[in-house]
């Protein structure tokens, strides 16, 4: 029987329950025993504590992420800096501080509920987006059947936020920002979709569990699907604003992008969000292209899967310390003209490899 984090939740719900009526006992409480021992009541707190569990988990992933950018930038640039605790790993946490002590400035003229709520959302979605990518079999808040159409559904919300969100601004710098990463985040989508949409054409599943076993049986998807893994994997950098994709922040020209008008602890949630983002299209492109959390059995599925996608996350700060920002028309004219060309022969080569049954599908 596999010993899943609902399990571990499950356990953890029932020690806090028998403290619970141990306590309510010495209080002489001794009605509300029943209650905490029911079914419903047992599941919701473990449910709840799951929640927390995977959540915690996703953060603590992004926040190595961030450190393993700092460090190899740093490495990569020949540059140095202070550093808190142990390989300068608490540096992140002593950034978090220092930032959520910051003052808070709304500035005049704004949308204060748009403003407000839009900002709000992006951190919200992407947060759920990053939880709701199982790690491993075991390691998952929901196993529900359309899991990847669900994430990339919420994928797909953070280009209106953050459009909302530089218009409420009422500043045209945030405007322009706003635009620019709308239009942008828009035009990769769509490839996305495609080679999405040829992944599980391949596969005939839209579960994250499922992509993982059939590539387990018949052979990661990168090989016969290269230039779908390729097109997928440049629109990822661009949907996660990345160098050198990273024009709607363009700080040299527009200040800090749709972000100018966003200060204090709500911008470094935002800029937290954004790494929230970047691991999402990391692990779909590993549950994707790579196999998931399949490997061999020398090491748990977790262990393979947190290896391959800060394999990948690696080359993204490779590409970062490489390249340089590319002007808008290059960004759109990549997107459209060539993704989106090569996304559509990627899916005809599946249709055909599935008619004919090449590759075993």
């Amino acid at each position: 029987m596999v010993y899943t984090v609902y399990d571990f939740s499950h356990d953890i719900a029932e020690i806090l329950v028998a403290i619970i009526n141990w306590v309510n006992n010495g209080l002489g409480w001794h009605g509300w025993a029943d209650w905490w021992a029911s079914f419903n009541t047992m599941h919701i707190l473990s449910l709840l504590i799951q929640t927390i569990v995977i959540f915690a988990v996703s953060f603590m992933l992004c926040l190595t992420m961030i450190w393993m950018e700092r460090k190899v930038l740093g490495r990569m640039m020949d540059r140095r800096a202070t550093q808190v605790g142990p390989l300068g790993y608490l540096c992140n946490f002593a950034d978090g501080l220092k930032t959520f002590g910051k003052q808070i400035i709304i500035p005049q003229g704004v949308d204060d509920m748009v403003y407000t709520w839009s900002t709000a959302l992006l951190i919200g979605i992407s947060v759920l987006c990053a939880g709701a990518v199982p790690i491993s079999d075991q390691i998952f808040l929901l196993n529900y059947d359309v899991g990847v159409l669900f994430i990339f559904g919420l994928f797909c919300l953070p280009p209106l936020m953050i459009l909302i969100a530089g218009w409420a601004g009422n500043c045209k710098y945030s405007v322009m920002g706003g635009l620019r990463a709308a239009t942008q985040m828009i035009s990769y989508e769509i490839p996305m979709l495609l080679c999405i949409v040829a992944v599980v054409l391949a596969a005939g599943t839209w579960t994250f569990v499922g992509l993982t076993e059939f590539q387990a049986e018949h052979g990661w998807f990168i090989l016969p699907m290269f230039i779908g893994f390729i097109t997928f994997f440049v629109a990822a950098i661009a949907e996660s604003e990345r160098t050198p994709f990273d024009l709607p922040e363009a700080e040299a020209e527009l200040v800090e992008g749709w972000q100018t008008e966003i200060g204090g602890m709500r911008w470094g949630l935002v800029m937290l969000g954004d790494y929230f983002r970047g691991y999402v299209t990391i692990a779909m492109m590993v549950y994707l292209f790579l196999g998931g959390f399949a490997g061999p059995d020398i090491l748990p599925g977790f262990v393979w899967y947190l290896a391959k996608v800060f394999i990948i996350w690696f080359i993204y700060i490779w590409i970062r310390a490489s390249l340089v920002r590319v002007t808008t028309d290059i960004i759109i004219n990549l997107g459209w003209r060539r993704l989106f060309p090569l996304s559509i022969i990627n899916l005809i080569f599946v249709i055909a490899a599935k008619y004919w049954g090449w590759f075993g599908w």
